[in-house]
């Protein structure tokens, strides 16, 4: 259903806002994908780290922004049963996977600031890499269990999806059947998904804490926040979402609520669009090594454009010479 019940201005100015951080977020993390690949100053495991946060961002934002703006243009709000099945199964992968992935963030912080002599040896790129891959194995684990067992249900009524994407609970008010196995499977998924990783953020943070209360200078004590404060600005915003986003998920299939189809809409707005469109800019602004390093990429960018541009003159000067 989208936004089609909506009134036709208020769509507009929600497919205007859609578009403008759609594009936002794909040139931002697009621009911290390509700086951290190229400078080599930036060949560290938190800029490793934080290039893979920009892919899930990245994938976030793609899996459901691009068909709910065709559908604002072309009217068609149809999705075949194996397209919602697909898109569905890549959301809840990307969602699960960027909640380990930012526990591993965080234990990469623990072991850079509570144990610096062993940081190097124990985040090598072999242990970075397989961190990165494990994140992604566990979310494709935990969304292929939840998405077939929403897709097994039997659906005999209505088909109207009151969502923008196919999301779990308007799925399951759609289903002939009792659902509270289901509702039952999704609260362990999301405990098991989202709740180990942050237990793991939370001891990481305690023990950071504890670590810098030990430093004696205060420089130190601000830089050693400094490089936490990026990470612990997207946790929160990110972990905030996702209480909400269980919340709502709770009272939409627990209870008759008619406001509960557009609370979730506006709710999952937060986590689709405006966090991949904030975090860029958090950890881009708040940091010294990855705005130094993007000004230098700019340089180099626009003094080869000067460079190819005084070459194509100078080659014409000379064919213009020679035909003389």
């Amino acid at each position: 259903m989208g936004f089609s019940d909506l009134s036709p201005p208020l769509q507009g100015t929600i497919f205007t806002f859609f578009l403008c951080a759609y594009i936002f977020t794909l040139v931002s993390n697009g621009l911290i994908i390509l700086t951290i690949s190229l400078e080599s100053i930036l060949q560290k495991p938190m800029y490793f780290f934080l290039r893979n946060l920009s892919v899930h961002e990245l994938c976030f934002t793609t899996v459901t922004v691009p068909k709910l703006l065709q559908a604002f243009i072309s009217k068609d709000l149809s999705i075949s049963f194996l397209a919602c099945a697909i898109q569905m199964f890549i959301f809840f992968t990307i969602g699960v996977s960027e909640c380990v992935f930012l526990g591993f963030m965080a234990f990469d912080r623990y072991m850079a600031i509570c144990h610096p002599l062993r940081y190097t040896s124990v985040m090598n790129t072999k242990m970075c890499y397989q961190l990165s891959v494990g994140s992604w194995v566990i979310g494709s684990f935990v969304s292929l269990g939840q998405t077939s067992f929403v897709f097994s249900l039997p659906y005999c009524g209505s088909n109207r999806i009151a969502h923008f994407f196919c999301d779990i609970p308007p799925l399951l008010k759609l289903a002939c059947t009792n659902t509270f196995i289901n509702e039952l499977s999704v609260f362990i998924a999301c405990m098991c998904g989202a709740g180990v990783p942050f237990l793991l953020i939370l001891c990481s943070y305690v023990n950071i804490m504890i670590s810098i209360r030990l430093i004696h200078s205060s420089e130190g004590r601000h830089k050693a926040l400094s490089t936490c404060s990026a990470h612990l600005a997207s946790v929160i915003l990110f972990y905030g979402t996702v209480i909400f986003y269980g919340t709502a998920m709770f009272v939409h299939l627990r209870l008759d609520n008619p406001f509960s189809s557009y609370n979730d809409r506006m709710l999952a707005l937060s986590y689709c669009v405006i966090i991949p469109t904030i975090n860029p800019m958090i950890y881009s602004l708040k940091n010294k090594e990855m705005k130094a390093a993007i000004r230098k990429l700019s340089h180099k960018h626009f003094r080869f454009q000067g460079l190819n541009k005084q070459k194509n003159y100078n080659n014409k000067c000379y064919s213009g010479i020679k035909s003389k």
